[in-house]
């Protein structure tokens, strides 16, 4: 089972318009794909900031309004070996959560810059751990990240059999440590955790379930509360009525003081999903006001199968939840897995030329159709929509496939790359408030047509997103102006 984190939109009545975007580039820089780093930062001041790492150099970019470069700020406190970084942007300021291999332990840092980009103190270490004898495997240190980006929680989290140990740091935008903790919460049976919300308050919400079967749904689910500084979680179990949930996605609503959650159920623990499920959580109440089961409907089959014949719902995987103003809600997924093979023939897949293999087996990562759902308040649905689909790669971690989605209004629009052909699409598909669905070939000429990655991609204002951009061994970002 698996939750993703992603930005909870309310549906409005302003409409998007499909044929009119615009597209600017910035100039190539050159950048290694097999092991750089690249994000889009944000707007800070009158600037918008990328931020790219290579074998040299770690560097922001600052850019104006017609993406031409008008500094490089080069991040010379970054040790030489960065792990993992994220950038919080903010009008006058920016803040870097970065971490380091030094020696055998991975190190959490934390650095203030100014809207010019500049150090203004010196980073601060906000925890460390030893590595194994292999080196770095995995992510040692999460984020957090309030709405109003007034909090920021910095913490590891562990599954040991029947518990999970939570050690985390709270800090403000000042970069000032408010809180500490340490927490464990204990079941009977094993229990597994997924990523940390938290709301402009700083209280923590993070799901935890007890997972069955080879596909490891979920028989038992609650919502861990821990409040900055708390040496306790309060637990509050959604109950599953002898169902099996996966899949599922939770966000913080702090406007009206809920925590949404959605996903899929299924009837078996090893069958395929046979419905939704959709809870509201009110947080001064502690309890769930909502909770919804809500079985696929024959249209709603029918409509799936027409792609998918057989379990048209399996490998579908909850990206967002977008709640309306009378309660309703639109659920968005997609479909994706990963398989392994033990022969490669070098050339197959669109993107193959970004790597090497010197593996037999090899990692194909699959992300197709996405579906999006609306229910109203009372749980009929009122449409669906299936936007098809078909992504393929290799040992890259599907970073050029899935999608970005472009919230500026009652219409939502995907931007997707279409790779399988001889030369790559991109493709916008718009789907009305009414569940109208239209795909169209994005125009983006221009910087020899290099390769999009939408996923990473970044909405920096209401109607401008930020793409990076590869060709071969440079990088650039396209401006996209809807």
């Amino acid at each position: 089972m698996k939750y993703l984190v992603a930005a909870l939109l309310f549906l409005s009545c302003l409409p998007v318009s499909t044929n009119a975007q615009e597209v600017i580039y910035s100039q190539y820089d050159k950048f290694d794909f097999k092991n750089g780093e690249y994000a889009v930062v944000g707007m800070t001041g009158d600037r918008l900031y990328t931020y790219h790492n290579s074998s040299d150099d770690a560097m922001l970019d600052a850019y104006d309004d017609s993406m031409n470069k008008i500094a490089t700020v080069l991040l010379d406190f970054f040790p030489q070996k960065i792990y993992e970084t994220r950038f919080i942007s903010y009008p006058d300021k920016i803040i870097v959560l970065y971490q380091a291999l030094e020696s055998n332990k991975v190190v959490q840092y934390a650095a203030l810059l100014d809207d010019k980009g500049r150090l203004q103190n010196k980073p601060i270490e906000l925890g460390s751990v030893k590595t194994g004898i292999f080196g770095a495997m995995k992510t040692y240190f999460k984020s957090a990240v309030s709405e109003n980006k007034k909090m920021i929680v910095i913490y590891s989290a562990n599954d040991k059999g029947g518990e999970i140990e939570f050690d985390g740091k709270w800090l403000d935008d000042k970069l000032a440590i408010v809180k500490r903790s340490r927490a464990v919460f204990k079941t009977d049976n094993t229990v597994q955790h997924t990523d940390v919300n938290t709301d402009n308050d700083g209280n923590i919400y993070m799901a935890a379930f007890t997972p069955v079967g080879t596909n490891s749904y979920a028989d038992q689910f609650w919502l861990l509360k821990l409040s900055p500084g708390a040496t306790k979680f309060e637990p509050k179990e959604m109950l599953l009525d002898s169902k099996f949930a996966a899949s599922g996605y939770m966000k913080v609503d702090n406007i009206n003081g809920k925590v949404y959650f959605g996903g899929f159920y299924a009837d078996k623990k090893n069958g395929s999903f046979d419905g939704l499920i959709y809870a509201a959580y009110d947080i001064a109440g502690g309890s769930f006001l909502t909770r919804k089961l809500i079985p696929f409907d024959r249209v709603l089959v029918n409509a799936a199968g027409i792609r998918h014949r057989n379990h048209p719902f399996d490998n579908y995987e909850v990206k967002q939840l977008i709640v309306k103003n009378d309660g309703g809600f639109v659920m968005v997924a997609e479909i994706h897995f990963v398989t392994t093979r033990s022969n490669y023939t070098p050339g197959i897949g669109f993107y193959s030329y970004y790597n090497s293999y010197s593996s037999s087996m090899v990692r194909e990562y699959h992300y197709n159709d996405i579906m999006a759902l609306s229910y109203n308040k009372d749980g009929v649905r009122d449409w669906n929509s299936i936007i098809p689909k078909d992504q393929y790669s290799q040992e890259d971690g599907g970073v050029f496939s899935s999608y970005a989605l472009l919230n500026t209004g009652g219409t939502l629009g995907f931007l997707y790359n279409d790779f399988n052909a001889s030369h790559s699409r991109i493709q916008l598909a718009t789907v009305s408030p009414e569940g109208k669905t239209d795909v169209h070939s994005f125009t983006a000429e221009g910087n020899d047509y290099p390769d999009w990655l939408p996923r990473n991609g970044k909405q920096v204002a209401g109607r401008i997103m930020i793409v990076p951009c590869l060709h071969k061994k440079q990088i650039c970002f396209a401006k996209v102006v809807f």
